[in-house]
């Protein structure tokens, strides 16, 4: 059973992985494929498979937007979301619709059957400005980890490398923080969060501080 419950305009960090830690996306295709439902699934409206799969996002009626959210970022085997309730039972109507939907598609895609996912997701309540400002790096940092996976112990020593590499990584909402435009850009949505960057060089700025002094603000490390 989780152990919080949900409040409208307060802000969670939303988590999941593959089933004994197994893989739940295996090309960028199935990735583009979540991403896309990140955006599909956040409304009122039903899920439309169609929609889907040739998705124009000006064009998609999802209804009134369920969560608000500010951060993700896609791994081998697991994800993290950043996000803000916005109406009663947003975040389990939102999260529920996503991983069943891409449960399906993976499934059917895959000639498979049964659970993807590690059982119902994780969440934590973020309490503190300061808890909600570290998730910010937490998330957008948590793909340095395929190219360095000690960075954490043993620092970085290439950063050129690194910041070369997450504005080369689409599969998280880093992009969307320095200034690059894309389509993908329209599943966050920066305004119902408070303002800690107020260009892309502040930004930049502050996660790179984060790749130098990494620390956690007493909070355990999550995949």
């Amino acid at each position: 059973m989780r152990k919080i419950s949900f409040s409208i305009g307060e802000y969670y960090h939303i988590y999941n992985r593959g089933a004994g830690k197994s893989d739940i996306f295996i090309s960028d295709s199935d990735r583009k494929r979540f991403m896309k439902l990140l955006y599909v699934c956040n409304g009122t409206n039903s899920v439309v498979f169609k929609d889907i799969k040739n998705i124009n996002f000006e064009n998609i009626d999802r209804g009134e937007t369920l969560v608000d959210i500010g951060a993700y970022c896609l791994m081998k085997n697991h994800f993290h979301i950043l996000l803000r309730e916005k109406i009663e039972n947003g975040i389990s109507i939102f999260i529920q619709k996503l991983l069943t939907a891409y449960s399906k598609y993976f499934n059917k895609k895959n000639n498979r059957t049964g659970t993807l996912f590690e059982g119902p997701f994780k969440a934590t309540h973020v309490d503190s400005d300061e808890y909600l400002k570290y998730l910010f790096a937490y998330i957008h940092l948590n793909p340095v980890k395929t190219i360095d996976s000690n960075w954490k112990e043993n620092g970085i020593t290439d950063d050129k490398k690194i910041e070369r590499f997450l504005m080369s990584y689409p599969f998280s909402s880093y992009i969307d923080y320095i200034g690059i435009s894309r389509e993908w850009d329209k599943i966050i949505d920066k305004s119902s969060f408070p303002e800690y960057f107020s260009n892309y060089e502040e930004f930049h700025s502050f996660i790179k501080e984060w790749l130098k002094f990494n620390t956690n603000p007493a909070k355990a490390s999550l995949w």
